[in-house]
């Protein structure tokens, strides 16, 4: 790419990503935020325990501003492609601390600084199914990171009352304004500090577990 491309990309990334963050920023400000279980991720961390939250990619805009809403700074991976370069400027600006790379780019050298910056902030976030798939799929990489950061893995539950739905491979799902948005923190889960392919690839599957029968007792609450 050109010098001139360069820094026109560079200016439309840094205007475009700051006038996005204060329209989210705004946006939130209409919904109406409940919480669940915060306290356990806030015991944990104040016991000098490391978590790492984890969600589905179709819900995580809900949990765009944890990091101002509980004064955490968490880190997270985000992709090297182009939007990853949207996303992470959006995401620095909410308090969230980029790292990029993903399981097809850069995947060694991100989980390596994602160790680094759990062991440093005492907390992460993790998109298991992201960047693109297979949806509510949960990739080793997160029980890789688990075992190396010495952290537990704690299911960030996002359900919104009402919301758009994307036409996208995760089916990306954003609240609607003046809708109320459950935020649940669900059950810590431990990972074993060795294992065997099986007993680490029967871990997996049991997050994998875990998420979905949270997700469908958090979603449920709407219907009562």
């Amino acid at each position: 790419m050109s010098a001139a491309k360069e820094i026109k990309y560079f200016l439309i990334n840094t205007l475009l990503t700051s006038i996005i963050f204060h329209i989210l920023n705004l946006y939130t400000k209409t919904l109406r935020l409940q919480f669940e279980g915060a306290e356990k991720v806030q015991k944990h961390l104040e016991n000098g325990g490391r978590v790492i939250m984890t969600s589905w990619h179709q819900r995580f805009f809900g949990g765009f501003f944890i990091p101002q809403i509980f004064q955490w700074s968490p880190c997270i991976m985000i992709s090297k492609s182009r939007d990853g370069d949207f996303v992470s400027q959006i995401a620095r600006y909410v308090g969230w601390i980029p790292v990029r790379g993903s399981s097809s780019r850069g995947g060694k050298e991100a989980l390596r600084i994602m160790v680094q910056g759990v062991h440093e902030h005492k907390i992460g976030g993790h998109i298991v199914d992201g960047p693109t798939g297979p949806p509510r799929i949960v990739k080793p990489g997160l029980v890789s990171l688990a075992q190396s950061a010495n952290a537990v893995i704690c299911p960030t539950l996002v359900s919104y009352e009402k919301a758009w739905i994307a036409n996208s491979w995760d089916r990306f799902m954003v609240p609607k304004p003046f809708s109320r948005v459950l935020l649940r923190f669900g059950s810590i889960l431990r990972v074993p500090e060795t294992a065997s392919n099986e007993q680490f690839e029967s871990f997996r599957r049991e997050v994998e577990d875990n998420l979905i029968k949270e997700y469908e007792a958090v979603d449920r609450c709407w219907r009562k």
